[in-house]
């Protein structure tokens, strides 16, 4: 029997009796990352790498149980070994390594390597005999700009809104991709603020030691009538779903752009109706998910979300057992959890 298979509520370790990233509530949820397509509520008992604490707990309801471990160490349930590594995803992203019997699986969550992120530890290989992973970007079109470019292309199309008194609107993901744009930032061009859903996590990754860039929420400045307002020339991160909303265009006249790795794509950023696309992905891109797969030696593949055929075809033509699996994680359209004010917009999935 393999030593994960798919249950309704997800994958699951029958030898350890727990579940990896359930989507229902399991009496125990080993999680690889805080995305809330990964990280459901309603579990008995939760086990996340322990830099991934302040992140896990920010989306999880005060009264849940969370015990963390650090990576590289290992835990063991049912005799079956458990350890984190890094994903280099989001803070405190894990690959779930399992061992059991000599047969080793790693179920690798959302990952992407090749460094450049100071938000979040860099993605680790572990070499196992089976191991899942992601295809989100699993076609050859998708390959990634280097960390210096994508931050060249955020503070120069800063800086030009900021010469002509525009303020500069980004939409990213509030967890993860806003506090690595947000860390990309030259805070010398001007005041950067923040959307409630953002800020929130940004309090959850400075807790964590991760150092950003001075920021404010944006909900909490008060304008006096008659008072200049604070916008003009300053940079203000937001989640997807703000875009178009009534809190937006308090920061009139502004530029917009969207932070996704879709923007590689020629007329996504027309049909978004923004004014830049910035192709920043926390996800691997395709060279980055062939180098992970070959760096685990593994025998056996299993492909998750995203384009799982067009993978699954290119390892099989290269002598690699592979197989695509559907589960219900989705990606970069997980909805994220909303602000406490209400003048602002909740996170949904766009």
């Amino acid at each position: 029997m393999p030593l994960l298979t798919l249950s309704d509520a997800g994958l699951y370790c029958a030898a350890g009796g727990f579940h990896i990233d359930p989507w229902k509530p399991v009496a125990r949820a080993v999680v690889t990352h805080a995305h809330a397509d990964h990280l459901r509520g309603g579990s008995e008992r939760y086990l996340v790498a322990k830099t991934g604490e302040t992140v896990t707990r920010a989306r999880l309801p005060d009264q849940a149980i969370i015990d963390t471990l650090p990576y590289g160490e290992q835990t063991r349930h049912q005799g079956v070994g458990i350890s984190f590594h890094p994903a280099g995803h989001v803070l405190g992203s894990a690959q779930v390594r399992l061992e059991h019997q000599g047969e080793v699986w790693v179920a690798s969550g959302d990952y992407r390597p090749g460094g450049g992120n100071p938000t979040c530890e860099s993605f680790e290989p572990v070499r196992c005999h089976t191991f899942i992973t992601e295809s989100t970007f699993g076609l050859p079109i998708y390959r990634w700009k280097s960390a210096e470019d994508l931050t060249g292309d955020l503070n120069t199309w800063w800086r030009a809104n900021a010469d002509a008194g525009r303020a500069s609107i980004v939409y990213a993901y509030s967890l993860g991709k806003a506090q690595r744009l947000l860390a990309m930032a030259d805070p010398s061009i001007g005041p950067i603020f923040t959307h409630g859903a953002v800020e929130r996590l940004n309090d959850a990754y400075r807790a964590a030691g991760v150092k950003l860039p001075p920021t404010q929420h944006a909900g909490k400045i008060e304008v006096k009538r008659g008072e200049k307002k604070p916008w003009a020339g300053s940079l203000i991160v937001a989640p997807p779903s703000a875009h178009g909303s009534t809190w937006v265009r308090t920061f009139a006249p502004f530029s917009a752009a969207i932070a996704s790795g879709w923007m590689r794509i020629r007329g996504t950023r027309r049909r978004r109706a923004v004014d830049r696309g910035l192709v920043l992905s926390d996800h691997a891109d395709w060279p980055g998910l062939l180098s992970a797969i070959e760096a685990t030696g593994a025998e056996q593949v299993w492909v998750t979300h995203g384009y799982i055929a067009v993978l699954v075809r290119y390892l099989r033509e290269r002598g690699i057992d592979a197989q695509g699996v559907e589960t219900r994680f989705v990606g970069e359209a997980e909805a994220e959890s909303g602000d406490e004010a209400p003048t602002e917009p909740t996170e949904a999935a766009p």
